[in-house]
């Protein structure tokens, strides 16, 4: 099957750089790219032709941080204090706990996500999803059934169910801690390996299997050791939520009198094939020490992959310090949205306009920077060094962007174009490994107004299960007040 696509604005690669081809096209035969150039010199022998016209057609979003969960940022990512506190799960909850949505319901949930994904171009993704609704964590009856669902949907996907030997509470007084049961974590392991045997055993080319532990503050030295041994015999990727905030270095540091980078290298488990999101409490954060003490060299020497998650950690106040100084420092960074909207457009604009502000000068905004860390990034991070690139020779993996919609004003340099005038609801393609997964906002066999249905039953759900977490008794009113009152009549 070859497939012929031509599109106004190509970004290509040029086996250094991506560049970019006006009024260009690609082909694609089977699975890969065959040609990329101009597009009156393409072979004229494809058996299907999509012309994409006043588009941007470039290599598939790397999305290393995606939502596979009904989001939570909605509910919390303005509560602080106080406010915060009550939206973790109690003491008591921990020894009650139990699942607020049923098996059938969890993987609806899952289905919806990679539906979300698709519709925002992202081609290549490794999930992630929220704790706080779950009995413990993830399991691997939820992953099977998601593995089949994305790859049936057509996307390419690093996954892996969620483990942790402990779960962040808040005690009778309203204190944060970490509440630990070993049994789980290990349960969860003895899981996550036998899920990553039996999708490696697949052999699709759509799944790879990874491990996905929970965030570092809940993971014992133990779990983390013997992750990383697991690891290494499968030759595998591990993700590991660290260097994210606060209470995580605090609550570290006391219990085992190291940095979290610290006890991630004193457990094996700083090795290239290590992705951490979010990378930002190193010794250069003003919140930490405020000077480079050695944290980004040595990340770099191991080389570790950050996934950096602009859109969402500007909305719970915390950002790189800076996107210039840990590429200055060689650091790969990799892109992930981590909530919802799954929109990486918005997520570079966001951290363009974030480090003009830090840099306090316009030309610190390193769009190519960020596009590269969307694409080549995501691929160094993933050590697939066939995605990222409309190359010849690499996987056909593409998505593109309408930019002739009346609401994209007037087009300059495509990208900036994008960036700054559009979101990833502009796109109009998303492409795997040459087979269109969605077009113009449809996807084959995917009932989009089923989709909009369920996620809010499921999402009201969620919400209702809060009060009962609480560790002091609150209403839905208490812990989610409106913007404005709410009123019958004025």
């Amino acid at each position: 099957m070859r497939t012929l696509l031509t599109a106004d604005h190509v970004l290509a690669h040029d086996g250094s750089s991506h560049v970019e081809l006006r009024r260009a096209a690609v082909v694609v035969e089977d699975d890969v790219i065959v040609y990329v150039g101009p597009a009156d010199e393409a072979p004229s022998d494809a058996d299907e032709h999509l012309d994409l016209g006043g588009s941007l057609l470039m290599p598939g979003l790397i999305d290393l941080d995606a939502l596979t969960d009904i989001d939570h940022l909605i509910l919390d990512s303005w509560a602080s204090g106080e406010q915060a506190r009550r939206l973790q799960w109690s003491t008591g909850w921990f020894d009650r706990r139990e699942h607020v949505f049923t098996a059938d319901e969890r993987v609806r949930i899952r289905e919806i996500a990679l539906v979300q994904l698709a519709l925002h171009g992202i081609t290549s993704y490794m999930p992630i999803a929220s704790e706080v609704h779950s009995e413990w964590a993830e399991t691997a009856d939820d992953f099977r059934a998601m593995a089949a669902f994305s790859s049936r949907l057509g996307l390419r996907g690093f996954l892996g169910p969620s483990y942790r030997s402990g779960v962040n509470v808040v005690t009778h007084e309203g204190e944060r801690d970490v509440r630990f049961d070993e049994a789980e974590g290990e349960a969860g392991l003895a899981e996550a390996i036998a899920f990553h045997d039996e999708i490696a055993a697949l052999d699709d080319p759509l799944l790879a299997p990874v491990f996905l532990p929970c965030r570092i503050e809940t993971l014992t030295p133990a779990l983390l050791a013997a992750t990383a041994r697991a690891a290494a015999e499968r030759g595998a990727l591990v993700r590991l939520h660290a260097l994210q905030g606060d209470f995580e270095r605090d609550y570290i540091l006391d219990r085992y009198d190291r940095t979290p980078l610290e006890l991630i290298e004193s457990q094996g488990l700083l090795t290239d094939r290590l992705i951490i999101p979010h990378g930002v409490f190193l010794d250069v954060n003003p919140r930490v020490h405020g000077e480079d003490r050695g944290d980004l060299a040595r990340l770099v020497a191991a080389g570790v992959s950050i996934v950096h998650c602009p859109l969402t950690n500007a909305r719970y106040g915390s950002e790189l310090e800076t996107f210039k100084t840990y590429k200055q420092a060689g650091l790969n960074i990799s892109l992930g949205t981590d909530s919802f909207p799954p929109d990486l457009i918005r997520g570079i604009d966001t951290g363009v306009s974030v480090a003009k502000v830090q840099n306090g000068d316009h030309s610190a905004g390193d769009l190519a920077g960020y596009i590269d860390a969307v694409t080549l990034g995501g691929a160094k991070a993933l050590h697939r060094p066939d995605l990222g690139r409309i190359q010849v020779g690499a996987q056909a993996d593409l998505t593109a962007f309408r930019l002739d919609d009346v609401r994209s004003g007037a087009v300059d340099d495509p990208l900036r174009t994008l960036v700054l005038n559009g979101t990833a609801r502009d796109a109009c393609l998303t492409m795997v490994a040459g087979r269109v997964v969605m077009r113009d906002g449809r996807i084959d066999g995917v009932d989009l107004e089923a989709v909009r249905a369920d996620t809010q039953v499921l999402f009201a759900k969620m919400r209702a299960a809060y009060p009962r977490r609480s560790y002091r008794r609150s209403t839905l009113e208490e812990l989610f007040p409106p913007v404005f009152p709410v009123r019958e009549r004025v």
